[in-house]
């Protein structure tokens, strides 16, 4: 009996190592089929960026004789498209770079400090009409920018903003998306932090200030990359709201180069791969607070 017993614990104890090893094996196998289709779909979503770097630096000439051609040939590449691109219309392009900067900056800095306070002030303190507020700023989440376009514009002529940098950036400084995203995060903040800053005697804004806006870093960071892309790549309302040439944005010169009659892409191209140099570095000083901010701001509230 003693030995039957010992003979069923051993094979008992040589399933569960067999059963061990089998899940680890395919555990391992699973992982690996997970990072090769990222990896597949990485290469996917950045080959169109990697053409457009090589493809800058061809002639114009190239682009239309061989097409969709990725293929890295030095004999043809040279830097004469940068060149001309700060050249070209009378150096106009480093005045679009820095209108763009400019608006995105100030864009960027006024939404998450106004969006920020709206949002917490919805998610912590109770008061009458706070849902109402709180719906429409779902409605207007769901109202196409194209019906707003109008209205806008009235208000920009009505207080002379035409051709300048407040009348692009004023309209979208409170921005829905923020105020929800906002809202949810700070909605998952615990309030005993703020009663104990109640007890210690700060005042409101002292409290959002040095206790709470601390506490939503993750949430600002991912803001801030989402706000600074929509203000750099904003397009139609700088095109409404700019009238000369010295005032446009960099996405609206870039598109003025294309004319029935002359269309210059090879300075299009590597002004488009310039354009993409300050995003760029705005996520990768967040991408931290980014990603943290997404996973933990889209499951609170």
């Amino acid at each position: 009996m003693e030995s039957h017993a010992s003979n069923i614990g051993s094979k008992e104890k040589y399933n569960d190592s067999s059963y061990k090893n089998n899940l680890f094996a395919r555990n391992i196998i699973g992982r690996f089929f997970i990072v090769a289709f990222f990896v597949v779909l990485s290469i996917i979503a950045l080959f169109p960026l990697y053409y457009l770097i090589v493809s800058s630096f061809k002639p114009a000439d190239q682009l239309f004789t061989t097409g969709l051609d990725a293929t890295i040939n030095l004999k043809v590449m040279n830097l004469k498209n940068y060149i001309s691109l700060f050249g070209s219309q009378g150096g106009l392009y480093l005045s679009w770079y820095k209108n763009s900067l400019i608006i995105t900056i100030l864009g960027t800095i006024l939404t998450l400090l106004l969006s920020s306070m709206v949002g917490y002030g919805l998610a912590v303190y109770q008061f009458r009409g706070r849902n109402l507020i709180f719906t429409l700023v779902l409605f207007i989440m769901m109202v196409p920018v194209e019906m707003l376009l109008l209205p806008m514009y009235k208000l920009m002529v009505s207080l002379n903003l035409l051709n300048t940098y407040w009348g692009v950036i004023l309209p979208g400084v409170v921005s829905p998306t923020a105020v929800f995203f906002f809202r949810q995060y700070a909605a998952g903040l615990s309030k005993d932090f703020m009663d104990a800053a109640r007890i210690d005697g700060c005042t409101e804004f002292g409290i959002f200030w040095r206790v709470m806006a601390p506490l939503m870093i993750p949430a600002f960071g991912a803001m801030t990359i989402l706000v600074a892309l929509g203000n750099w790549n904003n397009f139609l309302w700088p095109l409404i709201v700019m009238r000369t040439d010295q005032m446009f944005t960099l996405p609206v010169g870039l598109m003025s180069l294309l004319t029935p009659y002359e269309s210059n892409y090879s300075v299009l191209l590597s002004g488009s791969v310039l354009s993409i140099l300050p995003i760029v570095i705005i996520y990768l000083i967040n991408q931290e607070a980014f990603m943290s901010g997404l996973t933990v701001g889209g499951i609170k509230g």
